[in-house]
């Protein structure tokens, strides 16, 4: 124990995954870092399991454990990766319970530094979160803008089609006004040429 080198918060970090929505981290990584064996951390665990429910600790599948293994560097050289028995994922609350099993003057500098290490990337994850729905309301602010414009052009259009059908409607009537004056422009020269015309039977004296 005393030769137990203890992690800094930022190297713990590398030995927190998430896997069911939750972040944990398993056995094999929690007694390397408490400076104990798995199967002595287990051991206690199992003597306590009534204070380990499934959202504070549960056993992974093979799919799940061959899954951290193949994307985490950390699991695929670290301490348990040939044991038979499949590892245990505890949550946040679940390393906290481990706290109170654990009473070492290593475990419990340990705890603090798991701890703050969970609470780091809990701001993180905030953060990023605000930032996604900066993001996400940016994206819904030009969608609406969009919308209006699309709203805009649309009323443009009709109002365009409007002046269009009543400059058609306008050249009609004009077009009808036109034609009314040139038929009585007609009728008033065909009237001017009857009344100059001679009557029947009219005599001309010389």
């Amino acid at each position: 124990m005393d030769n137990t080198v203890i992690l800094s918060t930022e190297s713990i970090k590398g030995h927190i995954y998430e896997l069911r929505g939750r972040k944990i981290m398993i056995d094999s990584d929690l007694s390397m870092l408490y400076g104990i064996e798995t199967k002595n951390l287990k051991r206690a665990v199992r003597m306590n399991k009534e204070r380990f429910p499934e959202d504070f600790m549960f056993e992974l599948t093979k799919e799940e454990y061959d899954f951290l293994r193949c994307n985490f560097f950390t699991i695929e050289n670290g301490r348990g990766k040939h044991s038979k028995y499949l590892p245990y994922a505890f949550t946040q609350e679940g390393i906290a319970m481990l706290s109170g099993l654990l009473r070492t003057p290593i475990a419990i500098q340990v705890n603090i530094n798991i701890m703050r290490a969970f609470f780091q990337m809990q701001q993180a994850l905030l953060a990023m979160t605000d930032t996604q729905l900066q993001i996400e309301q940016i994206h819904s602010e030009i969608k609406q803008l969009r919308i209006d414009m699309d709203e805009t052009l649309r009323d443009q259009n009709d109002i365009n089609e409007m002046v269009a059908n009543d400059q058609e409607i306008i050249a009609r009537q004009l077009e009808n006004i036109n034609d009314a004056i040139a038929q009585l422009q007609a009728e008033s020269t065909q009237r001017e040429i009857n009344k100059q015309r001679n009557p029947i039977g009219f005599i001309v004296n010389k």
